[in-house]
């Protein structure tokens, strides 16, 4: 009996034993990579608290984050605006420390989650100091060549993860149907099969999918990769007049067949995450549109990953912004957009929407299904593995290797335009050997301009805001020693006449913009780049070079040009536009875009019933 007694006892112990085993064992269930994704999603999901879970919706800016911040509001991303760095010409060991202080944060709190730091990097890592800046999607678009743009995300990533930072806010693939609008430089094309071309910069960014893997999961394919996000989801490049933010008007048959495709493709090659359009389509604000975000997008396309607002998206939801901020809150979360890029006023956001939670006007099963996204793609991303970056990437920085395919993308993406008229003697390729060359306008020997918005601040800047090649630098190093190259931004037509010039390269464009900034109802180049255009091609034969976001108002000084290129914003390496200008490499580019004759013919698009462009879409001339 005593011994009966004795083997229950220790069958009990035994038992208590395994079951605080496997208790200690399932605490940490979620933190272990061998587990299936779905049994740690799950495993986390049931740790957490209310605030936990709302935390994680939330994505501050870096200029309001901190440790403490992080920890005790479980803050789930934080990002850098336009131009936010941690000081300016700030190294990539000082970016790195930035986003490790903040995840150390995050990590100290209970259950450890690790925070997603984004970026911008629309046309490279902009934001950032000596990097490689390569065209703007404009000019990849006149490339035609998606390999390109898939080594290009590459090489973006890489110097993206060189700074720590582990997601960007790219690709946009809109499809610009307006150059009035601000942001027709972010697009690639008016036509949506390019768009959908172009989204190779997904596997770029992100890596491969590995064949026969489920449609619609996030994926990442390495600590040398970054999470991409496709945006402004959706019709954001159609809005009436090409207005930023607007109202695009479109039947649903157009929807689907210009501006959503690119998406198909995009939820296909894995993206992680999709950003919500601050327009509106049809009258309804996209940061509220159900239908398109849970219904079309979660259900139809079986997206996995999760929504994102844009900046201060919710709030634009009422006009003025902000004027109803619970109703905000409200509308943008039920819509189905997972987290909210807030970006300052995160202690309001939180208890406008532990509020709607608490009050069952927001459900419990609509804060899971976005936290549940969010924890995928911060397990998928390998996060909670990798929480800390180290400074072992920082050699990528604008290395050489990405400044050289920056270079022959900027090759690539010049679309000859005109080349002497008819009977008389083509202009390109130029000679090297000509004993004097004069370079002028605005854009000849500016970083900035050349670069264009997005460019280390928000807006863009003129002058050599950071490390490059200017157009005018190239000239001088692909002519003849013994050519003279003079320089004279803007001159009269007597110094022009008098000095003996064998021919003029005139460099003239847009100033640089961003987003609504640039909206623009006459599309005219700006002072005084015509009056450059007429004093120097009045006077000598002469090469106008365009540095503009979109097709401009050129058909007025076409009489006196011999030679017109369209360079789009080339970013940093502007030595690939003199490799093309003296014949090192052949012309290859073709417009992405229709080059109208007067902005009173707008919209006007390829396959438009009343078509009579100056250059037509696809236009190109081969030197």
């Amino acid at each position: 009996m005593k011994r009966a007694t004795a083997s229950i006892l220790l069958g009990i112990l035994v038992i208590c034993c395994c079951n605080e085993a496997s208790n200690a064992g399932d605490r940490t269930l979620y933190k272990d990579p061998n587990h299936p994704l779905n049994r740690r999603i799950n495993d986390l999901m049931k740790r957490m608290t209310l605030e936990e879970k709302l935390g994680q919706m939330v994505q501050i800016e870096r200029s309001v984050a901190s440790p403490q911040v992080m920890s005790k509001y479980f803050i789930g991303s934080v990002l850098s605006g336009g131009g936010s760095v941690p000081a300016p010409q700030a190294t990539p060991e000082a970016w790195v420390d930035m986003v490790n202080e903040l995840q150390r944060g995050s990590l100290s709190t209970r259950l450890g989650i690790p925070m997603i730091y984004g970026i911008d990097g629309v046309h490279g890592h902009n934001n950032v100091y000596n990097a490689t800046i390569f065209p703007h999607n404009i000019g990849l678009g006149a490339t035609r060549d998606p390999q390109l743009v898939k080594r290009i995300g590459a090489a973006t990533a890489l110097e993206i993860r060189a700074t720590g930072i582990p997601y960007t806010f790219a690709p946009t693939i809109a499809v610009c149907r307006d150059p009035r609008w601000g942001r027709c430089y972010e697009s690639y094309s008016e036509d949506p099969s390019i768009v959908r071309a172009m989204t190779e910069l997904i596997p770029g960014l992100q890596g491969d999918i590995p064949p026969n893997s489920r449609k619609g999961v996030p994926y990442l394919g390495g600590q040398d990769k970054v999470i991409a996000c496709a945006k402004h989801y959706v019709g954001d490049g159609g809005t009436t007049n090409g207005i930023n933010e607007n109202n695009t008007i479109a039947t649903w048959h157009q929807v689907m067949s210009i501006h959503m495709p690119a998406y198909f493709n995009s939820i296909i090659k894995g993206v992680s995450t999709v950003m919500v359009s601050y327009s509106s389509l049809n009258g309804v604000k996209m940061h509220a549109n159900r239908d398109l975000v849970t219904g079309f997008l979660k259900k139809n396309l079986r997206f996995r990953g999760f929504v994102i607002s844009d900046w201060q998206g919710i709030d634009r939801i009422t006009s003025p912004p902000h004027a109803n901020y619970t109703y905000s809150i409200l509308a943008g979360v039920n819509a189905g957009i997972d987290m909210i890029m807030v970006p300052y006023n995160y202690t309001e956001f939180l208890d406008g929407l532990r509020f709607l939670v608490e009050n069952n006007f927001i459900s419990m099963s609509r804060i899971d299904d976005a936290v549940k996204r969010i924890l995928r793609v911060k397990f998928v991303m390998g996060l909670f593995e990798h929480p800390l970056p180290d400074y072992s990437m920082t050699k990528y920085l604008g290395s050489q290797e990405h400044r050289e395919l920056a270079r022959e993308a900027v090759r690539k993406s010049l679309v000859l335009l005109k080349n002497g008229d008819s009977g008389q003697k083509p202009l390109l390729p130029l000679d090297k050997h000509a004993p004097k060359i004069l370079v002028a306008g605005t854009h000849a020997d500016d970083i900035g301009n050349q670069c264009g918005g997005w460019t280390i601040q928000w807006q863009g800047q003129s002058g050599n805001i950071t490390s490059g090649t200017t157009i005018l630098t190239a000239i001088r190093k692909t002519v003849d020693p013994k050519t003279e190259v003079v320089f004279s931004e803007n001159p009269d037509s007597g110094y022009v006449k008098q000095n003996g010039f064998s021919y003029a390269v005139v460099v003239v464009g847009e100033l640089p913009y961003a987003e609504t900034n640039g909206d623009s109802l006459n599309l005219t180049l700006p002072e005084p780049g015509p009056g450059i255009i007429s004093n120097v091609c009045g006077s000598v034969r002469c090469l106008v070079v365009l540095v503009t976001g979109r097709p401009v108002v050129i058909e007025p000084y076409l009489g006196q040009i011999d030679a017109l290129v369209a360079a789009w914003l080339p970013g940093t390496e502007g030595q690939g536009v003199a490799d093309v200008l003296f014949g090192d490499f052949g012309f290859t580019g073709r417009l992405p875009r229709t080059w109208f004759k007067t902005v009173d013919q707008l919209p006007m698009n390829v396959g438009d019933e009343h078509y009579d462009p100056l250059f037509p879409f696809g236009y190109g001339l081969t030197a």
